[in-house]
């Protein structure tokens, strides 16, 4: 029986924050601000735009001047996202591994689908692939399920063939609602492993991209 592992992007597959904090600290520089600490601005780094330019500027989306300030941030981004994001350590390892094993995999991600795509292949992780869903692939983005519904649809798996893997609940909570078992990734955004994470109540909690594979092989074993 096929199976299908999705994996979240920014925190989970990919340390991103080091060049989403770059991006945020050139709108600073913009307006003559001094640039703040990549360790502050991390944990906003699995919201984006939105939570960076609130992290950095403290706009809030509704702010008239938002739209443009995100269209900017989003151009500066494109243009420095592959200076210094790379794989978690065990991340290829781990990928090589679940092909090896029979087990296909995506990607489920807030990140716009260009960007999305462009970084994974930068990442040398895009050929393997075998579904990618954005932001902006579906009229939602997570904690809807609509996104990973889509990447079960498109790779033709059932939902509940399916594990997604994120470092932030509303990760969970999509996954959850699609049907699908959950792993969260504390090694990313989210931090190390509390009493809060075990309330999103997921499948298994993993606090190095080593603990993945035991958890996958666990669920797996539903199938047999």
């Amino acid at each position: 029986m096929r199976k299908l592992v999705l994996f979240d992007f920014d925190g989970t597959l990919a340390d991103t924050a080091p060049d989403l904090a770059l991006t945020a600290n050139k709108q600073r520089e913009r307006r003559g601000l001094e640039p703040l600490s990549p360790e502050y601005l991390r944990p906003f780094s699995s919201y984006g735009a939105r939570g960076l330019l609130k992290a950095a500027l403290d706009i809030e989306t509704d702010d008239p001047e938002f739209p443009e300030m995100r269209e900017q941030f989003l151009k500066d981004y494109e243009q420095l996202m592959t200076t210094h994001t790379k794989l978690f350590d065990g991340i290829e390892q781990l990928l090589n591994t679940l092909q090896q094993n029979g087990f296909e995999w995506g990607i489920v991600t807030n990140k716009l689908e260009y960007l999305a795509i462009a970084q994974a292949k930068h990442l040398g992780i895009l050929s393997n692939s075998v579904v990618l869903v954005g932001g902006d692939t579906t009229p939602h983005i997570k904690p809807h399920p609509a996104p990973l519904l889509c990447a079960a649809e498109r790779a033709s798996i059932e939902p509940a063939q399916c594990i997604y893997i994120g470092d932030d609940e509303r990760d969970i909570v999509a996954g959850k609602a699609a049907g699908m078992a959950t792993i969260v990734a504390c090694y990313g955004y989210c931090g190390p492993e509390t009493a809060a994470i075990r309330g999103w109540q997921a499948n298994a909690i993993a606090n190095t991209p080593e603990d993945i594979w035991p958890a996958v092989q666990e669920w797996a074993v539903s199938f047999v």
